[in-house]
């Protein structure tokens, strides 16, 4: 029998929004192939879309750090032994856990020992710190999808099965960006000079990032008097947060975005941000940027020390050189982060040279990602 004559049932399990985006692409890949799909676990908005039923809300999974997940630590377990449990008693053709790796590795390798084939989407970060995790992916994960060329190169090294992908933004971003046209649906004037502001999308984030951006903003300002600002919310609740900080910047022309990320950066000229996947779209819209971040302080110091890579965000760690800009911890301070910002206005040499290496990335990921990972999943499937 092969995969086209029956009905699939898969497990799915994201985390945050960047893992809803791409279980929504394979999602919707794998529907064109199996039009009685059915998808049950934790989802997102975008895969709620498709008919996914989430046995949990999938916020409950995004929290941030080494430390913090500690205090949650009772409820996370429970969610997984719930999941666990569901999936054992009514089994699954297949399991994809999408990133989270340490809410899903262990999902995966209790339902790999129950017979369910298990994918892992999106690489753990093993060749940046925590190296010893691949004796347990291997022994949790029939195969791995990356999203990043080199990472698929670590796996093969290490014998685990593998497809690289590319990334599906690199697929939904055109290699050209109108922004113009961002600008004008956005009420910006075309000869604006615009900086995006995008401190993340946890609570946590926004908690520790958005007062520092703000105040980088603020710094900024002071030189550029010219300079206008936009900074998008990622959901209701971080809109509710970013409203009441901005009360304290009242002087700063600051224009706030209902779950816009996309067009706030089409629209800038430069954007502060986050470390984190939103670094990559930033890249695919050929926009510079400064990367900046902060931990709870003990998250830091055990991270730090772990880390195995001189970089941290996507674009730097693609190119394997820095690209951009990474300002992070004790050194992000406004002045640090306002300096950064300011000089891609004083260098367009940079700015033109930036433009060119980040297209080169984009061409590199533009692999068709959502149609590769379903293909690896129909093997598997048709393997079993």
């Amino acid at each position: 029998m092969t995969v086209n004559e029956k009905t699939l049932r898969i497990g799915i399990v994201a985390g945050e929004a960047s893992g809803d985006i791409l279980g929504a692409g394979l999602v919707a890949a794998l529907q064109k192939r199996f039009p009685g799909l059915q998808v049950e676990g934790i989802a997102g908005p975008r895969m709620l879309k498709l008919g996914a039923q989430s046995l949990f809300p999938m916020e409950r999974l995004s929290v941030m750090g080494l430390v913090e997940p500690l205090r949650r630590l009772p409820e996370l377990l429970g969610i997984r032994r719930t999941l666990r449990r569901h999936f054992i008693d009514n089994p699954p053709d297949l399991f994809v856990g999408i990133d989270s790796p340490d809410f899903n590795l262990s999902l995966e390798q209790s339902l790999k020992a129950a017979g369910i084939p298990t994918v892992h989407y999106v690489s753990p970060s093993v060749w940046a710190w925590r190296s010893g995790r691949i004796k347990k992916i291997a022994c949790a994960v029939d195969h791995m999808l990356t999203l990043l060329p080199f990472e698929a190169d670590f796996y093969r090294e290490h014998r685990v099965p593998v497809t690289f992908v590319g990334h599906p933004l690199a697929d939904e971003i055109p290699l050209q960006v109108d922004t113009a046209a961002a600008r004008e649906e956005l009420g910006f004037e075309r000869d604006d000079k615009v900086i995006a502001l995008l401190p993340g999308s946890r609570g946590g984030e926004v908690k520790l990032l958005g007062p520092l951006f703000l105040q980088a903003a603020r710094w900024c300002f002071q030189r550029r008097p010219e300079l206008r600002f936009v900074l998008p919310a990622a959901n209701g609740q971080r809109k509710a947060e970013l409203e009441k900080l901005l009360e304290d910047f009242r002087d700063l022309p600051v224009t706030l975005l209902d779950d816009n990320s996309h067009g706030a950066v089409s629209a800038a000229d430069h954007v502060l941000i986050a470390s984190g996947t939103a670094t990559l779209e930033t890249m695919l819209l050929k926009k510079p940027m400064v990367v900046a971040y902060r931990m709870a302080r003990l998250s830091y110091a055990i991270f730090s020390r772990m880390l195995h890579t001189s970089w941290v965000s996507l674009p730097n760690l693609l190119a394997q050189r820095e690209l951009v800009p990474e300002i992070l911890q004790d050194d992000a301070t406004p002045e640090n982060l306002g300096a950064a910002l300011l000089q891609f206005y004083d260098d367009p040499l940079l700015y033109d040279q930036l433009q060119r290496e980040f297209d080169d990335l984009h061409q590199q990921l533009r692999r068709n990602a959502s149609e590769r990972a379903a293909e690896a999943v129909c093997k598997l499937i048709d393997a079993e």
